[in-house]
């Protein structure tokens, strides 16, 4: 009699082995350690400060709130324009320049946004070249005449808008690139010209792709650090790091990166809202060459000068200003000291990009091995870094490794009589922790669109050949997603070289990188010297730009050799 209830107590054990496999165990680990920096920052929300915090509310606290909401709004609504607009310019028009255009519109990407606030500041600031030739060519003294200051929040604003609006345009473009023919055909049939096509129906269709770009550009600003600090604008990623190392209260800057947190959790969450239960899908298969619009004359004019300009002034501009000042002057540590921090940031964006996309392909298989809510929920809490500033992930860190090295101290002076210093803190493997965990996403998604086009017919055929789950991994995915992993891993080495808020904060004591070094000068107003630096930064970046527009060339499907040639 004891028989048949052993029968119906198997049934749940086998349902429940599936979630203990070593890759669902691997993903909940890895969604763990990537979730360690944002609980620690929410675990001390309602810890005492002894007043900090309450004067931090009484003080600075609205001016963080309206500068970062201002700041936000403008960058949101510059990149939306610049970005879509650009982005249907190149795929439904012909003009002069546009396959140029194509992939130069991608190139500010390149330039990070402290980098770019250098350059113009030193071009535009009173002593500069350009104030100092107007002064001279119209004979104007100080007073005589009203110039914009660029160290101010419309200045970082703008400067930002320029960096980032590539993030939109991207999206937007390829959105674009995928629409079938036959949505815009009915819209011609209809009588739509060209503007109302655009504002009626490519662009409610693309509006996902806008949204995400936006909200990528607006993630960007929120971690923004070196721009907003140069240019005196307090928001709340410059009132961590001045209330960690100014005040010395981390439970108050873990209080302030928790606001910030919850200001981008409301943005994701704005975003998800807003595009509801809405879904948008193409009823045709018919992917075939595109409408295109010819414009001559003027049309054709203003659309060259609105995709040049963004590229201009995001790009040329400070790259010039940038080299010029390299080779006038450049950095006094030119040398065996500079290689020592370009030695520096190229060990760390390189062990972070290996690590990087080495847990974005266990996340990634582990996911497609078991699709359970299990494995979902910790894929997502794994690749959630990138909505996350950088300075809160250094805060989220770096309180607990703190305590971990103040703990082994006591411990080993207790019993042993001896100290070892800051071992965790004090080390860059915090550094590369934090980039991993900002990152990871970065690859993650590079890697989970690869890996879904490989058919599963192939894992079977793996499995029934004898391989393991690991085996088929590392003999049947890893070759075919070779392209994947190394566009992955060089997306993630370009985003550490540039990442400032997190390395200012974590970096262990005597050791700059290129982007600290370039921050260092600059904030002593050593703009020259900060140009070598930044331009090694921006000579780095370029290279993942060309991927990107390689392979949004290749993007529509069913396209060949374009029928236009035009430069």
């Amino acid at each position: 009699m004891t028989h048949p209830p052993s029968q119906t107590a198997a049934p749940p054990t086998r349902r429940f082995l599936p979630h203990l496999s070593p890759w669902t165990l691997l993903t909940l680990v890895i969604a763990a350690v990537v979730a360690l920096p944002v609980i620690t920052v929410l675990a001390h929300v309602l810890m005492p400060t002894e007043g900090v915090w309450q004067h931090l509310a009484a003080t600075v606290l609205p001016r963080y709130l309206t500068n970062t909401l201002i700041l936000a709004l403008c960058v949101g609504l510059g990149t939306a324009l610049i970005g879509t607009a650009t982005a249907w310019l190149v795929v439904m028009c012909r003009f002069p320049g546009r396959r140029i255009f194509e992939w130069a519109l991608l190139l500010p990407l390149a330039v990070p946004t402290y980098v770019i606030a250098y350059a113009y500041t030193d071009f535009l600031q009173y002593a500069g070249p350009l104030q100092s030739g107007l002064r001279e060519l119209f004979d104007w003294g100080r007073g005589d005449y009203y110039f914009p200051n660029i160290r101010s929040l419309g200045g970082a604003a703008t400067l930002i808008t320029l960096v980032l609006y590539p993030y939109v345009y991207m999206l937007a473009r390829a959105a674009f690139l995928e629409q079938s023919v036959c949505v815009l055909d009915v819209g011609r049939t209809l009588g739509r010209g060209p503007w109302r096509l655009f504002s009626s129906i490519a662009v409610p269709l693309a509006r996902p792709a806008i949204v995400g770009g936006v909200s990528l550009a607006l993630m960007e600003t929120l971690n923004e650090f070196g721009a907003v600090q140069f240019f005196g604008v307090d928001t709340f990623t410059t009132g961590i790091y001045r209330t960690w190392f100014g005040m010395g209260e981390p439970v108050a800057a873990a209080q302030l990166a928790a606001c910030l947190l919850l200001f981008v959790m409301t943005l994701v969450l704005l975003e998800r809202w807003s595009r509801g239960k809405r879904r948008y899908f193409h009823t045709s298969s018919r992917y075939q060459q595109l409408p295109e619009y010819r414009l001559g004359g003027l049309r054709g004019l203003g659309a060259f000068l609105a995709c040049a300009l963004p590229v201009l002034v995001g790009f040329l501009i400070p790259s010039l200003l940038l080299l010029d000042m390299a080779i006038a002057e450049g950095d006094s540590l030119f040398g065996r000291r500079f290689i020592d921090f370009a030695r520096n940031s190229l060990i760390l964006a390189a062990l972070a990009a290996l690590m990087a996309v080495g847990l974005a392909v266990v996340l990634s298989y582990g996911a497609r091995l078991s699709r359970t809510s299990v494995t979902r929920t910790a894929t997502r809490i794994a690749a959630m870094g990138y909505a996350i500033p950088g300075s809160v992930v250094a805060v989220g860190i770096l309180i607990p490794f703190a305590w971990l090295d103040s703990r082994l101290n006591e411990y080993l002076q207790t019993h042993y009589g001896m100290l070892v210093g800051l071992v965790f803190s004090g080390s860059a493997f915090i550094l590369v922790y934090a980039y991993v965990v900002r990152f990871l996403a970065v690859s993650f998604n590079t890697i989970e669109a690869s890996l879904g086009k490989v058919t599963p017919s192939m894992d079977a055929a793996s499995r029934t050949l004898g391989q393991t789950a690991g085996g088929t991994l590392r003999r049947v995915h890893t070759p075919l997603m070779r392209g994947s992993l190394l566009a992955a891993g060089i997306l993630v080495f370009v985003d550490v070289m540039k990442e400032l808020p997190a390395t200012i904060i974590l970096r262990p004591f005597n050791f700059d990188t290129l982007a600290v070094r370039a921050h260092n000068l600059a904030s002593d107003e050593r703009l020259a010297e900060a140009s070598t630096s930044s331009l090694a930064i921006v000579v780095v970046g370029i290279i993942p730009v060309i991927l990107l527009s390689l392979a949004m060339r290749r993007s529509r499907p069913g396209s060949g050799v374009r029928k236009d040639e035009d430069l």
